[in-house]
């Protein structure tokens, strides 16, 4: 059964500006579904048009099985969503903040007061619901944003970017309590994301999205497999050397065609070479390249990642584009 049916999304802001562009993709029932890209790759907006706070320019979806045009407000009493930026009051305690969106929800107080002792125990703040929540941590303020989203028990979470700005311990322990909305609350979630070990520690399946259009999907095991064996990753030149682009494209011919060579993939100042057995390729490449005058400034051999499975579909690294915002990043 699916939860989410897209066809042929689109969005295009003013200045002809295509965020999302005709994206076809369904999410199943119970799953957690990641939607990983760049800044900028057109993943909020396509947040914003399935959980109907945008309209599309073209193209629909059908949501929890109601259609994002003709029943916006039946689909948003099916989800919950979680923003990019925590959403409560610093100034009301927890529970302040969980019993004013059972009130938004319109639920009873009786089942208000049941969900919020549920809730809380769920995201571990047991304890701390009558606490300001400007005496909670950056981990404990984002857990009970998440729990806000949990109080009309939604068939489906948004969680957008869940775990932008927090330090890697924190980022861990929020991915644990992502890990068991799903497993303990059976609920269904949708999560955007520009951190490859993310998606790959939490998706059951990814979609990877770019420029606004989907280049890849599959479960992470299935993207990194079609990348192929190991991958080679040469730098053979300083970065920052006026011929360091006549060095890869050289280093990129001698190594082409050799029988160990799966594929080759040219990036900023590097070269990732596709092999089936790094370990014993990598002399190999350094063989053949230093009988051809050229000295590596550094290689690694590592198995293939999500940002490898990206390099191949665009020619550039996901983590080169973290910090780059292009037009509509913030849109």
């Amino acid at each position: 059964m699916s939860v989410i049916e897209t066809n042929q999304l689109t969005k295009v802001f003013p200045g002809n500006i295509r965020a999302v562009d005709g994206i076809d993709f369904e999410v199943k029932a119970g799953e957690i579904f990641g939607f990983l890209g760049p800044n900028g790759a057109g993943k909020t907006t396509t947040i914003k048009m399935l959980n109907t706070l945008i309209r599309p320019t073209s193209g629909t979806a059908v949501v929890t099985g109601f259609d994002i045009l003709k029943d916006p407000a039946e689909i948003r009493k099916n989800i919950g969503y979680v923003a990019q930026d925590v959403g409560v009051d610093e100034y009301a305690t927890g529970r302040e903040n969980l019993t004013l969106y059972g009130h938004f929800y319109r639920l009873d107080r009786r089942t208000i007061k049941q969900r919020v002792k549920e809730i809380f125990e769920l995201v571990d703040l047991t304890g701390f619901e009558d606490k300001r929540v400007s005496t909670y941590s950056g981990g404990m303020r984002k857990r009970l944003d998440i729990a806000m989203g949990l109080i009309h028990q939604p068939q489906l979470i948004f969680l957008d970017e869940p775990t932008v700005g927090l330090d890697p311990q924190t980022r861990t322990h929020i991915w644990d309590y992502i890990h068991n909305l799903a497993k303990v609350m059976g609920v269904t979630l949708f999560l955007t994301t520009h951190y490859m070990e993310e998606a790959d520690h939490l998706a059951d399946r990814i979609a990877i999205i770019d420029l606004g259009k989907i280049i890849a999907m599959g479960t992470p095991n299935e993207l990194k497999q079609a990348i192929g064996g190991d991958v080679v990753t040469l730098t053979p030149c300083e970065i920052g050397d006026d011929q360091c682009d006549e060095f890869i494209r050289k280093t990129q011919s001698i190594l082409s065609g050799k029988p160990f060579v799966l594929g080759t993939q040219p990036t900023d100042g590097e070269l990732a070479v596709y092999v089936n057995k790094g370990e014993s390729a990598a002399p190999n490449i350094m063989r053949l390249l230093a009988n051809e005058g050229i000295e590596v400034e550094s290689l690694s051999v590592s198995r293939p990642s999500l940002d490898d499975v990206f390099l191949k579909y665009t020619g550039r690294t996901i983590r080169a584009q973290e910090g780059t915002a292009t037009t509509y990043a913030q849109i």
